[in-house]
């Protein structure tokens, strides 16, 4: 593993950081509704317009084909810059786009990956369900193959950003009688197809980040389902692991970025003498520095074998817990304070309240530390 940048990684670094300065928005990402989403879908194109979208990406479907180094520099220089929050471009982007291109046929490529990148096509993920989170292989939405249309019935929960999105990664019951892992297909699903309904879920944060999606007799053509029919346990696990891994890598970046804020903070309010609190406060920024190692470790395995594999899930974890700390130690810092929010993203106490999911979205601690268990350290399977 290498951890110096090459001369061509510097210069780029330096491309990033003038293009971010001479482009990002002077306006703050509004925190919900229509203009947030307008917003977003606007930063997403002139990105995109830029030559910035998709770094990683295959050129061939709007991307610029670099490296995963060069992605982890556009993502340090996006959080130094304080660059806005991708939002709802957020599943597209990051993990359904990915996944199609590793797992998708050149069809489904060609009708979906460059109007992502663009900000065409807002995605969600249709994963969980009210009792098939944790244990998600026990998922009980149902599809029927009627002639060349799956029809679709059931419930998903959770689903971030889903009144906004165009598009879902749907994982669908579609052999029962088969062994659970077996009978599942991952498909494309219009979220504008009739029998579609989103209901948002108010959070204590303040926003209707999540939702919950009903299916009734939903028709999707099979030309929509990827990776094959009753394949689809393994076409979701390449979508957890750049969910996972590279998937959050912005917000791992992100995180060194607020503990330094935060220290910035404690200073500001006079509170730098709180022994306590400093050694709270050197501890996450120690901890946060391992995390960074770790990310780096995990793209040069990513870049030999080209997916994330269950190291991701070190990552996913980590960041989590690591996250939830700087909420607790934020409120803190900022004290009385905390009870006034004038702003959900912004303000210390919108992140605090919204970290309590980072050990739940895309698997729980409990979930990543059995994978973590097995897959990693090969220990034998739980229960067994």
């Amino acid at each position: 593993m290498d951890l110096d940048f090459s001369a061509e990684d510097e210069l780029f670094r330096q491309q990033v950081r003038q293009w971010l300065e001479d482009n990002k928005p002077s306006e703050p990402r509004p925190a919900d509704g229509p203009a947030m989403a307008e917003f977003d879908r606007a930063w997403q194109r002139r990105q995109y317009d830029g030559g910035w979208a998709g770094i990683a990406w295959p050129t061939e479907y709007g991307g610029r084909g670099l490296s995963t180094t060069q992605q982890l520099i556009w993502h340090q220089e996006y959080a130094r810059a304080g660059a806005p929050y991708i939002g709802i471009n957020f599943v597209g982007v990051l993990h359904g786009g990915p996944t199609l291109i590793v797992r998708g046929s050149e069809e489904q490529k060609s009708a979906h990956l460059e109007k992502i990148l663009k900000g065409e096509e807002m995605w969600c993920q249709g994963f969980s369900e009210p009792g098939a989170g944790s244990d998600l292989a026990s998922l009980r939405t149902r599809a029927v193959v009627d002639g060349d249309h799956l029809v679709v019935n059931g419930q998903k929960i959770w689903t971030s950003y889903a009144q906004w999105a165009d598009f879902q990664e749907l994982l669908v019951r579609t052999d029962p009688d088969t062994a659970k892992h077996k009978g599942i297909s991952w498909v494309i699903c219009d979220m504008h197809a009739p029998g579609v309904r989103v209901r948002p879920i108010p959070t204590m944060a303040g926003i209707p980040e999540f939702c919950e999606v009903f299916y009734d007799d939903v028709r999707i053509p099979l030309s929509n389902v990827v990776g094959g029919l009753n394949n689809g346990w393994s076409v979701a696990m390449s979508t957890l692991g750049f969910e996972r891994g590279t998937g959050f890598m912005g917000e791992q970046v992100r995180l060194a970025t607020d503990v330094d804020r935060l220290i910035a903070e404690t200073h500001r309010r006079g509170k730098a003498r709180d022994q306590g609190l400093t050694r709270q406060l050197a501890r996450l920024k120690a901890e946060v520095a391992a995390l960074q190692a770790m990310t780096y470790q995990s793209i040069s395995l990513n870049e030999r074998r080209g997916t994330p594999g269950p190291e991701s899930s070190m990552l996913r974890l980590y960041h989590g817990l690591l996250a939830q700390r700087l909420g607790r130690i934020s409120m803190e810092v900022i004290g009385q304070d905390a009870l006034v929010m004038s702003d959900p993203e912004e303000e210390w106490t919108g992140p605090y309240l919204y970290s309590f999911s980072r050990t739940i979205g895309g698997g729980t601690a409990e979930i990543q530390r059995t994978i973590i268990a097995e897959r990693v350290l090969g220990l034998p399977r739980a229960g067994r």
